[in-house]
């Protein structure tokens, strides 16, 4: 399983790519670099799961510690590249409302 996290620029927009399982271990690098992405003064964050299967709970718990982190720096967040399962729970657990949803 791969860890390391890929970025990309897009003007003020940064595209942060998460692996194939979002985990203590993945969503902690995520966060890390989304918040250094506000700090550099993104305006938008956008986390691509089109590689992602699984999101656990810690995972969700660190989403929405980004969501939280944006949401002070003014920033937006989009969930991208969603599949139907995850998209499911992060509706079920209130994601949709702090985050755009693009489904795969």
């Amino acid at each position: 399983m791969n860890f390391d996290i890929d970025v990309r620029h897009d003007g003020e927009t940064a595209i942060v790519y998460a692996n194939e399982y979002l985990n203590k271990i993945t969503g902690e690098r995520i966060e890390r670099e989304c918040k250094r992405r506000l700090d550099a003064g993104c305006s938008t964050l956008m986390v691509s799961f089109r590689d992602t299967e699984i999101v656990n709970s810690i995972g969700i718990s660190i989403l929405l510690g980004v969501i939280d982190a944006a949401a002070n720096s003014n920033a937006k967040v989009v969930f991208t590249d969603v599949n139907d399962d995850t998209g499911l729970l992060f509706e079920s657990l209130g994601l949709t409302r702090h985050a755009d949803i693009r489904k795969a």
